[in-house]
C-alpha cells in the first residue's frame, strides 16, 4: 500500500549533506541514493516500509511516499512522517545556533561558512542507537560493514527487494553467535542484543513523554552494560535530533577543536567538555559544524 506525504524544505536547504549521510555505504542493502532521490527501507510498527524522498535544491513542498507491505494505520502514518523528517534532517532549525554564535570569535566564523548545515538523522531512534553501538571504537568502514551484516541478519526484505532496517523485536530474536560468526566482537554483539531485548520487552522505553524525558532516556541508556556517554549522546543526536548533545568524547570533534584553537595535541575529553559547555543549549549544532570543518572546503 502506497501513500504520499508532503514535506516542506526550508530556504537554504543543503541537499548535499543529506546525500552524503545516506550514501556512506556503497554496497547498501537498505538505502538507494541518487542525486535526485532517497529510498530507505525500515521496519515501522512491524511492517516493512520503503520511504521515498525526492530531493530538490529549491525550498518548498516535496511529495514523499511510503510503500508499506501492510496496512497503513494511523500509528504507522505518524511514524512514517516522523521518519521522513528524520532522514531529511528537518528536526533542528539551524538559525538559533547561528544567532547564538554570531559574535563568538571561535564558532561564529565556522558557522557562517555553512549557515544551512543541518543534522541528518537515522529513520528511527532504534536505528540511531544500534548504529551508535555498532560504531563504538572502530573505524567507519568496518562499522558500515557490520551495519550491513546486522540489517541482513535482523531486518526483513520489502516486496520491492530493498532490505528494511530492523526494529527491536527483530533484533532481539538473534543469538549472539549470529553476529560473532560474522565479525562482530562478542562484547559488541552482546551489547547490541541486550539493548534490543530491553527495548523489545518494554523495559527500556524510547518514546519521549511527560514522564519519560529525553534526558531520562539518556540516563537509563547509560545504565545498560556496554553503553557509555559517547554512544548515548550520538544516539540521542541521530535518533531524536536532540539539540544539546555533548560530543566531547568524539575523536573527530576533539580533532576539529585542536585545528580551530591551535595546539600540538588534541584537547582531552575533560577539556573538550569544558569548551563545548559555552554553546549550551546548542551543542549538537556545535558538533555538526566541528565535524563539517574537517571536510574539504566547499
Amino acid at each position: 500500500m502506497t501513500e504520499s506525504f508532503d514535506v516542506v524544505l526550508p530556504p537554504g536547504y543543503r541537499v548535499e549533506d543529506v546525500l552524503h549521510f545516506h550514501s556512506r555505504d556503497l554496497e547498501s542493502v537498505a538505502e538507494q541514493v541518487t542525486p535526485a532521490l532517497i529510498r530507505k527501507g525500515v521496519m515501522l510498527d512491524g511492517v516493512p516500509v520503503v520511504l521515498s524522498a525526492p530531493l530538490s535544491g529549491r525550498p518548498g513542498p516535496i511529495s514523499c511516499s511510503a510503500d508499506a507491505d501492510g496496512e497503513l494505520t494511523p500509528s504507522l502514518r505518524q511514524h512514517i512522517h516522523a521518519a521522513l523528517l528524520n532522514i531529511l534532517g528537518l528536526r533542528i532549525d539551524p538559525e538559533p545556533f547561528l544567532d547564538a554564535v554570531r559574535t563568538d570569535p571561535v564558532m561564529g566564523p565556522l558557522a557562517r561558512r555553512r549557515p544551512g548545515l543541518r543534522i541528518v538523522q537515522s529513520a528511527t531512534v532504534f536505528e540511531a542507537l544500534t548504529w551508535a553501538i555498532i560504531g563504538q571504537q572502530i573505524n567507519l568502514s568496518f562499522a558500515i560493514a557490520l551495519r550491513r551484516t546486522f540489517i541482513l541478519q535482523a531486518g526483513r526484505q520489502h516486496s520491492s527487494g530493498l532490505w528494511c532496517y530492523p526494529e527491536a523485536a527483530d533484533a532481539a530474536r538473534l543469538a549472539v553467535e549470529d553476529l560473532t560468526s560474522r565479525k562482530f566482537s562478542r562484547a559488541k554483539a552482546e551489547t547490541l542484543l541486550r539493548f534490543a531485548g530491553l527495548v523489545a520487552s518494554g523495559e527500556l522505553d524510547l518514546t519521549p513523554g511527560p514522564d519519560n524525558s529525553i534526558e531520562r532516556i539518556g540516563q537509563r541508556l547509560l545504565a545498560v552494560k556496554g553503553i557509555g556517554p559517547w554512544t548515548v549522546n550520538y544516539g540521542l543526536l541521530r535518533g531524536y535530533g536532540y539539540a544539546d548533545c555533548s560530543l566531547h568524547g568524539d575523536v573527530a570533534v576533539r580533532a576539529a577543536l585542536q585545528r580551530l584553537l591551535g595546539g600540538e595535541t588534541r584537547p582531552d575529553i575533560a577539556r573538550a567538555e569544558q569548551l563545548l559547555q559555552q554553546y549550551r543549549p546548542h551543542r549538537t549544532m556545535a558538533a555538526a559544524h566541528l565535524w563539517a570543518s574537517l571536510a574539504p572546503e566547499e
